[in-house]
């Protein structure tokens, strides 16, 4: 990438300014009422309350997503990554700890925090993946590249890394409801893997170039340094500070407005609350696909899957037990254990189908249907029988489809070979 001059970045991001900076304004409008309704200690009817308070966390998840991307051009390396890697996903942390710190006395918050980690989990897969796909499916199709259209997502080679990570997290997943329980042993062997995830990040990845971004992180990249550094500052403070004060009112709300409209309140935290935080991600990888960037779009998203699946669920037994006072086991119920598997079986399947470092249009169609069919079944076996369903076709796809046998077949060795490459050379092949 050619280098962009202090004077041009400064030119370029005046001449953006115009249309770039006022979603900026148009989030801090958002987070006002919220932050507002909390300080005042005014009790509000729970719908106004989950309303405003929900507003606020998509405010500061756009804020933070923006200001994280735009942040990847300043600094680069493992506490970078880590502090990035984090902090996109704050407003879904901060419901699930909530719900896992108020477990420790009120032993009935406990299933909405299996509840909203596992509706994060599956909501990424199920529209997150299949659904980015489609997009690019969609694009490609109305500018005429039908063979693009056909194919799907293709994914760089280093990105065998983070699936076989991935896939180990999922696979080890599958202990926990066998268990009964999620453990500190399980918080240390998944922040493990974030860990080594993290490793292989700090080795093969660079700065972004403004250039590549699009939209308010543009912007945010192309302002002269201090005025930059100060605004990436300035936006992180704001933004985390009003996910800290309306997290807790907001994850109450939904609970009380479930109770009122007897509603399945877990499910309306499983569905509502994963929405309302990863939307703001969901629409930016959208301009990735519509820039044509469908790869770049797929990796973001797999990347945010390995955060939480191995930072979120690792959190839950590490949250409770600070709020116990002393180690603990958070113990899960039959339901919640049956949302595990469920949550590890769609896991399987979607990573099976990727491991060949494609994601064609029919396997998408295929998970996105699957994931939007659980809603109309929402009982005991029947989140059993569609977690029999994914594994099934999981085997399927190996028996049945020889991309797929190939992928699986060569992903140790390729996932070492990345693994050396990085360490070798500093960057990924």
């Amino acid at each position: 990438m050619p280098h962009v001059s202090s004077s041009s970045r400064m030119t370029q991001a005046s001449t953006s300014s115009g249309w770039a900076s006022w979603p900026f304004l148009l989030c801090v409008a958002g987070l006002l009422p919220g932050i507002l309704l909390r300080l005042s200690g005014v009790h509000s009817a729970p719908l106004t309350q989950a309303a405003l308070a929900g507003l606020a966390l998509v405010a500061a998840a756009f804020m933070l997503a923006w200001a994280a991307e735009a942040a990847q051009t300043v600094i680069a390396g493992g506490l970078a990554i880590a502090f990035l890697a984090l902090i996109t996903v704050l407003p879904e942390y901060a419901v699930d700890v909530i719900f896992a710190w108020k477990a420790a006395t009120q032993p009935d918050q406990a299933h909405y925090a299996v509840a909203n980690m596992t509706g994060a989990n599956r909501l990424l897969i199920g529209l997150g993946w299949s659904g980015i796909v489609l997009l690019a499916a969609f694009i490609a199709a109305r500018r005429g590249a039908r063979d693009a259209t056909r194919s799907g997502i293709g994914l760089p080679a280093h990105s065998i890394v983070e699936l076989v990570l991935l896939l180990a997290a999922t696979v080890y997943a599958l202990l926990i409801p066998w268990r009964g329980s999620i453990t500190l042993l399980d918080t240390g062997v998944l922040f493990a893997i974030f860990a080594g995830y993290l490793w292989f990040l700090a080795r093969a990845s660079a700065k972004e170039d403004a250039a590549d971004l699009i939209g308010p992180a543009r912007w945010l990249a192309l302002l002269p340094g201090w005025r930059r550094n100060a605004a990436l500052i300035g936006i992180f403070a704001l933004a985390a500070g009003a996910i800290i004060l309306v997290a807790e009112p907001f994850a109450e709300g939904l609970v009380a407005v479930g109770h009122q409209l007897r509603l399945d309140d877990f499910i309306l935290v499983q569905i509502v609350a994963p929405i309302a935080s990863e939307a703001p991600e969901f629409i930016i990888v959208a301009l990735f696909a519509v820039k044509g960037r469908g790869s770049t779009a797929l990796q973001a998203l797999i990347s945010s899957k390995v955060n939480q699946w191995t930072l979120l669920v690792g959190s839950i037994p590490l949250v409770y037990s600070l709020a116990l006072g002393q180690p603990h086991a958070f113990l899960l119920d039959a339901r919640q254990s049956e949302e595990v598997i469920l949550t590890a079986a769609q896991g399987v399947l979607a990573i099976i189908l990727v491991l060949d470092r494609k994601l064609g249009v029919r396997e998408s169609v295929l998970l996105l249907l699957l994931y939007i069919l659980q809603f109309a079944f929402p009982t005991p076996s029947a989140r059993l029988i569609f977690a029999g369903i994914y594994g099934g076709l999981a085997l399927l796809a190996i028996c049945g489809l020889p991309q797929i046998r190939q992928g699986l077949r060569h992903a140790p060795r390729r996932f070492v070979q990345q693994i050396k490459f990085a360490a070798r050379s500093g960057r990924a092949e």
